[in-house]
């Protein structure tokens, strides 16, 4: 098996070379482009195992790079932001990047954000010998065979880290979670010093709930974390 692709998207040229010689210095194959257009253009061509793509850019944005990949693959999507705010990191996430770094950021973090994920890939088997029973959380039934959750039958739309969000707690529940150790057990990594992504996330899944007139509470432990109780 050959060495990971990672196609890397910058208008930048100093970023794009410097994410680039740290990913070839762990051993991975990088391609950089300055625009979307033509990332999507090479992908469409020879495709990539991961994209680390910057917001914005001229032309195509990261945005609508994430979208138009979503619809023709399903790879790990990074998203880099000179922004740090709160509406970057849920437009990304909703679009189905699977993480969020801010700049100016460490390439070092970067790498093993991309160690992380590719590991959690790696580790998650096939096809599982049996299908896993579906969980029953208050009025709500997770189906993890099928990453679904649905309430009175009808499915509610997550994302994938919403979904594993709700999974996580749904299989502890009355345990209280910090959100350094949610950041661990969902996303993978240690915790780097931003928790924020976790509090969007709960804020994002508790409007979909509310939006499925679910009874379900994910409960704010106030200078702890978060959990659901039965």
């Amino acid at each position: 098996m050959g060495s990971r692709l990672i196609y890397v998207v910058d208008d930048e040229l100093n970023i794009r070379e410097l994410v680039r010689s740290y990913l070839l210095k762990e051993g991975y194959d990088a391609e950089t482009f300055a625009d979307g257009d033509s990332a999507l253009k090479h992908f469409r061509e020879r495709p990539a195992d991961m994209l680390i793509t910057d917001i914005m850019m001229p032309g195509m944005d990261g945005y609508s790079l994430c979208k138009e990949i979503r619809k023709i693959s399903d790879i790990p999507i990074i998203m880099v932001s000179a922004k740090d705010d709160e509406i970057d990191r849920i437009v990304g996430l909703e679009l189905g990047s699977d993480d969020y770094i801010s700049k100016p950021f460490s390439p070092k973090e970067l790498v093993v954000r991309v160690k992380t994920i590719f590991r959690r890939i790696k580790d998650k088997p096939e096809k599982q010998e049996k299908p896993a029973n579906e969980i029953k959380c208050h009025d709500l039934v997770i189906f993890p065979e099928e990453r679904k959750v649905a309430k009175d039958g009808r499915e509610i739309e997550l994302t994938a880290k919403e979904y594993d969000f709700l999974l996580y707690l749904a299989r502890n529940k009355n345990r209280v979670f910090t959100r350094e150790q949610l950041i661990s057990g969902i996303w993978g990594y240690d915790y780097m010093g931003d928790t924020r992504s976790v509090d969007d996330l709960v804020k994002r899944i508790r409007k979909k709930l509310s939006e499925a007139c679910s009874g379900l509470e994910i409960t704010t432990v106030w200078g702890y974390g978060y959990k659901i109780s039965e």
